[in-house]
């Protein structure tokens, strides 16, 4: 046997560092760009970064690293795109898989070539970095709703919470990022900084719809913003009338971008910051005159904003169709373009998007004049206005009946939120007598939505005449609302307009559209009492007015059990909700339903 080798006693190689360093410190560098903005890639980004540094050849180029775990067609992308930026500006023979002695690679997590007490000093200061109080930025969403939460509690009276549109609308002047609208290239807007501050116990979310508010951290986290937002605004003031007062002594030919006309407030709130104002001041003159007129038209839309005070003035909106696109897709396509093109051509202004109850609405559009060296305009306020229209056609009204659908939408666009429903009805010429119903039974229907639910319900003949009704109304409510102020009302304040309306003053409050469509979601979280109404109606000859008399009374299940416990006898229980009065006419709900009310919820065991 030969003789074995000897054994080497020693400190172990060092591994060797990874072949492909240049992939590695892009990737660190979108891992850290998208952890700073508290994006899930991240994650995405480590997992290549891991697999990137347990591969031990040299890649050419980033379409080979596909082979390698967690590396899709994205990531590869944006390489290959850096890559061809690097090319460009070192040349094409510039090297690759090497990088400056001056420091390892980053993202290098099991470099053994590290000190023992440098990697202490690492681990250390990862954890330190781990512990780092968060801080959102200053004009970023996160910033932004801390102190627009913070301000709102400190007015005398608060309600402590605020909703989601009106928390939107309030801290859209303290961030440069659009809350509803995302930036090209990206899906994520300033609003998706509140689940950051959600998470971080800053910021709590409850009830339905949600209401938002600080935690003891937030508010203790959101006074010292405020507080530095303070003290900071009469310092930075003084010391740029100083140094504009130099400027102007100093060189006339300058143009100083802190002077304008407007107010004082607006002066404090659109201020240019010392830095930036330095670097504008040694620009060229056509560079100063594009931004100072940009900046004016931005200042002009926020002060007309603020003086309006949230209010859409006549003749700063238009009224928009807006057309759900279930009615012009699927089924019938010819049937349904020919309405598009009835419309078209009949210059109604219409807009198609997906509407959550009813098929045509109309909103009061802001209209918003374009920022220039922005390519798309800011996004206008809308309101919805009182009118909605449910669209049937005799077939479909037969087959909602036997399902179902029928009685269930009309519940549904009676607790949209909007006062003046519509059914438009169409009959189809002889159609209607070869459907599953008798045509008596449907044109009953139809009279019961009249007369018992007070829907308006107009019948027209084809979809031309449907056209045709939906151009009359857009005309009639563009006439209606033309000399109208508009102000957005919430739906939890839908109460306080009936004493208007009893007086007969016309109200012009009116609920944004973000927040009627997220209202009117079909399979959202329910309360109790939006259950306990569903399950009333399920009983035979109980509607919706009745439910919502009962709902008065009992609001839970619970409530009216706990009734039927203090009853003395059974006679009683049965004629608890008997003398409930509902509807316009005040009519009694009546012994037979209330004795089944009890029945269904009383009785043990199967019911007979």
């Amino acid at each position: 046997m030969p003789a074995s080798e000897p054994v080497q006693l020693g400190r172990k190689r060092a591994l060797p560092s990874c072949p492909n360093p240049l992939f590695l410190k892009w990737l660190t560098e979108l891992r850290d760009e998208a952890k700073e903005k508290g994006l899930k890639i991240q994650y995405t980004y480590q997992k290549a970064i891991n697999s990137l540094n347990k591969y031990p050849l040299p890649l050419q180029n980033a379409k080979e690293a596909k082979i390698l775990q967690n590396f899709g067609d994205g990531i590869c992308k944006i390489l290959d795109e850096k890559l061809q930026r690097y090319y460009r500006e070192n040349g094409p023979e510039a090297s690759i898989h090497c990088l400056a002695k001056r420091a390892p690679p980053p993202g290098r997590l099991d470099n053994n070539s590290l000190a023992p007490s440098k990697k202490l000093h690492n681990k250390k200061k990862k954890k330190s970095d781990m512990e780092e109080e968060y801080v959102p930025q200053k004009r970023s969403g996160g910033y932004a709703v801390l102190c627009t939460l913070y301000r709102q509690s400190q007015i005398p009276g608060s309600k402590g919470y605020m909703f989601k549109m009106e928390l939107q609308t309030e801290a859209q002047l303290l961030c440069d990022k659009s809350f509803t609208v995302p930036e090209l290239g990206s899906k994520y807007t300033a609003w998706s900084s509140v689940s950051t501050l959600i998470q971080k116990n800053l910021v709590t979310k409850t009830h339905n719809p949600a209401r938002y508010s600080l935690t003891e951290e937030g508010l203790a986290l959101a006074e010292r913003l405020e507080s530095a937002e303070q003290g900071t605004k009469a310092p930075e003031g003084d010391r740029e009338e100083e140094e504009g007062e130099k400027e102007e002594g100093e060189n006339p030919g300058v143009v100083d971008l802190t002077c304008s006309d407007e107010d004082d407030d607006e002066k404090e709130e659109e201020r240019i910051h010392p830095a930036e104002k330095l670097s504008c001041a040694a620009q060229t003159g056509s560079e100063v005159d594009e931004r100072s007129s940009a900046g004016k038209t931005q200042d002009s839309h926020t002060a007309t904003r603020k003086q309006n005070g949230g209010c859409l003035l006549p003749g700063t909106y238009d009224i928009i169709l807006c057309v759900d696109f279930i009615e012009t897709t699927g089924g019938s396509h010819h049937r349904k373009q020919e309405l598009v093109k009835e419309l078209q051509r009949n210059r109604v202004n219409f807009d198609i998007r997906k509407l959550n109850v009813g098929d045509f609405l109309w909103v009061a559009r802001e209209k918003v004049a374009p920022v220039p060296g922005q390519l798309r305009a800011p996004v206008g306020r809308e309101l919805v206005l009182d009118y909605v229209i449910e669209r049937k056609r005799m077939d479909d009204l037969c087959g909602s009946i036997i399902d179902g659908r029928f009685r269930e939408q009309k519940f549904r666009l009676k607790r949209c939120g909007l006062r003046k429903p519509v059914y438009l009805v169409e009959e189809c010429g002889t159609a209607a007598s070869h459907l599953s119903l008798p045509e008596t039974t449907l044109q009953q229907a139809i009279v019961n939505t009249q007369v018992v639910d007070g829907f308006f319900v107009k019948r027209v003949q084809d979809v031309r005449e449907s056209a045709a009704y939906l151009t009359v109304m857009t005309r009639y409510l563009t006439k209606l609302y033309q000399n109208c102020t508009l102000t957005c009302r919430s739906r939890e304040l839908e109460g306080d307009l009936v004493d208007e309306e009893e007086r007969g003053i016309r109200s012009c409050s009116l609920i944004s559209f973000a927040e009627f469509n997220h209202g009117a979601i079909k399979n959202k979280c329910q309360t109790v009492r939006e259950v306990f109404a569903r399950q009333l109606m399920q009983i035979s000859g109980l509607s919706g007015d009745k439910a919502a008399a009962i709902l008065e009374q009992y609001s839970t299940p619970h409530s009216l059990l706990t009734a039927y416990e203090r009853c003395a006898s059974e006679a009683e229980k049965e004629k608890l909700l008997s003398s409930i009065r509902y509807g316009k006419l005040k009519r009694n709900l009546g012994p037979a339903l209330s004795r089944t009310v009890y029945q269904l919820y009383c009785t043990q065991g199967a019911l007979s």
